[in-house]
């Protein structure tokens, strides 16, 4: 197409065109025009990216308009171009017509001459030469006089061929010989024995018409020579027995040989001469001798003969059965790594791969012996190609999967994807070298051909649900290992939920144990082999020796592993990766949302979630502690965050876009990937919110401990500038924000530490207006103000948290100014009766003031009732 290049933007940006050159062109394809004004019409910036807006379908449309617009103006231009060839053809086809009765009349004058030449020649030699003198041409005559000597000696041979055919019925249907053939046949050599297999196919076809009776033919009847003959010489018997000529020509009874039997012994012999002259000649690479054999045994079967000849003798199969029975080496650097999740998966076995390679090369170099010894090559080339893969690669294929399924399923799937990946190979490398259409790609049969005899050759191992059986089989049997300490960890710590959580945690306990006694039963199943078992028990971190009830288990097997994580999503990687290339495009979303439902349950569930409920579990457990409360729980709640994001981010990027082509199954698994994150967000914001009670209420309780004369210090007794209390709620909320940071951070930090220093700012401010502040007391209270402040202004809070935990710093001030001070302060104050914007109100101010012994005083309560 050509298309016009636009130097600058406009406002409406001109169309493709194109002339009929464009579609002259023998690649043209329609699709790829239309898809082609598809793609220019939709801007570069909106083809990719993951956000695109919505779709306008304005450019298409004038795109489109603009295509038929120019497509019509092409169809009137080809329409006049049509019209102006045709009228050359009616003028070439009258021309043709006058010049075929030019030539008519002087083939006639011709003959006319020739017979008159002829006429001549009859009566007189010396007018013969006389005529011939006064003929249009010396040189045409002759020419048309060879021509009519061909002929005639072309008739000539048939009819002595017919003649010979007729002698060899006779001997045949006389006397059950074919002496006359077998003459010929003595005579040795290949064009003999070519024409005594046409004559004897001849003679085949002559015995289905003269003599039925050989052939089974119900209402045919046997030839016979039933008369009383007198006299000398045969006698041939006729209806009513008499038989003419003399001697004795008695013929009665029937004939006792039968011309099928004959003749098809003939066939059988000078077929196995044909067979054994295309064996020599294959020897001596005589490709002509061998494409005229090929020929008279199409004749005979079909060329079922030759063909099976040419095969089954081949010397590749021959070396091939004899290595049909090594077993595949079992060798344990081999199948190991194959057995292992987390080895790099091996290619193809050994053996298989030493097979193909030569298949390759036998097939490129025979392929080019066929298409020169056989008239049907492409039928030959099809059952040496069926040959060579439903017996050799077949066989070895089955071996090698056998063995891998011995050794574990993993080593199965791992085998049967590497073997189909290699031999698909090899199909794609003889498509290209062309067989016998080399050097062009091959023919359309032959690639289907081809792509057959792989589909045959891994439909057991595919079809139905089979294969996506196997793969889920496998994958769980991983999963369950891995998790198998994990869950056993819990299910032991494990007690009955009460409360809110108690919904949200049953079905991840009913899955928790389903998996560990999953993974018990199947490392007790029968049909598990050895090599299968030991990896189960390696990626579990068990020694066969131990009692699996039994395990001694630590703090770590019981907490979320990103690495672990990151494992189970590579295994299942590798199972999608296996699935896209063995399975059906039709099938890829259903195998989708069965690798979905495998994740959500195995990581998202049994992992995550139970981690998470555990934690929710111990928060709960520390609400209402009179000690201070451990929280190092929280830090579980990280590696939770951020297997749920690549969890996420797995399935939206790899699972869901493969399943695209369903839209029902896509919004499936959309509507599963949905409810599943909600869930583990829910859980993680009810264990976020949890610990900011369980830190609330250790902060109430711990400063409902200060003692009522804390700020009321004499001089004697003061030994620090801050209370016991503040120093513990200090150090507990250091502790806590330590286990915080390690657990969240960003936004999701920002907010927990913002509800958090907002409840800590509420417990403060109310506190400090329960207890009487003395002058000395009043330095006691802005230094505990000063610690608590100090300590929250380090977390990441929002602004205006951070404004209302500032204004605390004013609370302490007003403890230690005097009348005056407080005056001016009090000017400073919010409107109305909220505290608000950084600013105390009236309210509050009034009650901090009152806590001060000295609020009696005349210039406080002079200020007080300023206000």
């Amino acid at each position: 197409m050509d298309r016009t290049s636009i130097g600058a933007k406009s406002l409406f940006p001109k169309g493709p065109s194109f002339t009929l050159e464009n579609f002259s062109n023998k690649d043209f394809i329609v699709r790829d025009f239309v898809d082609s004004l598809a793609e220019s019409a939709v801007p570069i910036n909106r083809r990719s990216g993951p956000a695109q807006p919505a779709f306008d379908a304005k450019p298409l449309i004038r795109t489109f308009e603009n295509a038929l617009s120019q497509l019509a103006i092409l169809g009137d231009e080809l329409q006049e171009k049509e019209s102006e060839l045709l009228s050359q053809v009616r003028r070439a086809e009258v021309q043709h017509d006058q010049t075929l009765d030019t030539l008519g009349r002087k083939l006639d004058q011709s003959m006319s001459s020739f017979e008159a030449l002829d006429g001549t020649v009859a009566s007189s030699k010396s007018n013969n030469y006389e005529t011939v003198n006064k003929a249009d041409g010396e040189g045409n005559v002759a020419v048309q006089i060879g021509e009519k000597l061909e002929d005639l000696d072309r008739k000539r041979r048939r009819a002595q061929d017919a003649q010979f055919l007729i002698q060899c019925w006779s001997e045949v249907s006389d006397t059950g010989l074919l002496s006359s053939l077998e003459d010929i046949r003595r005579q040795g050599g290949a064009e003999n024995k070519i024409r005594c297999a046409v004559i004897a196919r001849q003679l085949m076809r002559i015995s289905q018409q003269l003599d039925p009776a050989s052939w089974g033919h119900a209402n045919g009847h046997r030839r016979s020579s039933v008369g009383n003959g007198n006299g000398n010489g045969n006698g041939n018997g006729n209806g009513n027995g008499n038989g003419n000529g003399g001697g004795n020509g008695n013929a009665n009874g029937p004939k006792t040989h039968n011309t099928r039997e004959v003749l098809e012994k003939f066939c059988e012999s000078l077929e196995q001469d044909l067979l054994q002259q295309f064996n020599n000649s294959y020897r001596k690479q005589n490709f002509d001798d061998m494409m005229e054999c090929a020929k008279v045994l199409y004749d005979f079967n079909g060329g079922a003969s030759v063909i099976a000849t040419f095969v089954n003798q081949h010397q590749f199969f021959i070396d091939r059965d004899q290595l049909m029975n090594d077993e595949v080496i079992a060798d344990k650097d081999i199948w190991e790594p194959i057995a292992d999740p987390d080895a790099t998966p091996p290619g193809v076995e050994a053996s298989l791969q030493s097979l193909i390679d030569e298949v390759k090369i036998v097939m490129q170099e025979e392929s080019f012996i066929i298409k020169r010894a056989f008239p049907y090559y492409e039928t030959v080339l099809t059952k040496f190609i069926q040959r060579v893969f439903q017996q050799s690669i077949q066989q070895r294929l089955e071996k090698v999967l056998d063995k891998a399924d011995t050794v574990s399923s993993l080593a199965f799937l791992r085998s049967l994807h590497s073997s189909r990946s290699y031999i698909s190979s090899l199909i794609e490398d003889l498509k290209t070298h062309g067989l016998t259409e080399h050097p062009e790609p091959c023919s359309g049969q032959i690639a289907q051909i081809l792509d057959q005899q792989v589909d045959e050759l891994f439909v057991p191992y595919l079809v139905g649900n089979l294969y996506i059986e196997r793969e889920k089989k496998s994958i769980e049997e991983m999963y369950s290992s891995l998790l198998f300490k994990f869950t056993m960890y819990h299910s032991r710590k494990k007690k009955a939920p009460t409360g809110f959580m108690a919904s949200l945690a049953q079905q991840g306990t009913q899955l928790m144990a389903s998996a560990k006694d999953a993974y018990l039963e199947r490392l007790e199943s029968s049909d598990l082999t050895p090599t299968q078992k030991a990896t189960m028990l390696r990626v579990a971190g068990i020694a066969e020796k131990d009692n699996k009830n039994e395990i001694e288990l630590s703090e770590d097997d019981g907490t979320l592993s990103v690495a672990n994580a990151k494992r189970m999503l590579k295994w299942l990687a590798e199972s999608v990766q296996r699935t896209l290339e063995l399975g059906t495009a039709v099938e890829t979303p259903k195998e989708m949302s069965v690798f979905l439902n495998l994740l959500l349950s195995n990581m998202g569930q049994v992992y995550v979630q139970t981690a998470l409920d555990a934690a929710h579990m111990q928060a709960t457990m520390l609400e209402n502690s009179k000690t201070e409360p451990d929280m190092s729980y929280l830090p579980a709640i990280r590696p939770a965050v951020t297997i749920s994001a690549i969890m996420d981010r797995f399935i939206s990027t790899v699972l869901i876009r493969l399943a695209e082509s369903n839209t029902t199954v896509r919004k499936s698994m959309e509507a599963q990937k949905k409810m599943a994150i909600d869930e583990i967000e829910k859980k993680t914001n009810a264990v976020m919110k949890i610990s900011i009670d369980v830190i609330v209420n250790f902060v109430a309780k711990t400063l409902s401990g200060q003692k009522k004369q804390d700020f009321r210090p004499k001089d004697v007794e003061l030994e620090s500038l801050q209370t016991p209390t503040c120093l513990a709620i200090c150090t507990f909320l250091g502790r806590a924000e330590k286990h915080a940071s390690a657990a969240i951070d960003g936004q999701n930090a920002e907010k927990f530490f913002s509800e958090l220093a907002t409840e800590l700012h509420r417990l403060l401010f109310d506190h400090f207006k329960k207890f009487q502040v003395n002058a000395t007391g009043g330095l006691m209270v802005t230094q505990d103000i000063a610690k608590y402040v100090s300590i929250v202004r380090d977390w990441p809070l929002a602004k205006d948290i951070g404004l209302a935990i500032e204004l605390l710093t004013e609370i302490g001030s007003l403890f230690i100014v005097g009348a005056e001070a407080l005056r001016e302060k009090s000017r400073g104050l919010a409107p109305g009766q909220m505290t608000a914007r950084g600013k105390l109100s009236k309210a509050d101010f009034q009650a901090f003031v009152q806590r001060r012994d000295d609020a009696t005083s005349v210039g406080i309560q002079s200020m007080l009732a300023g206000l």
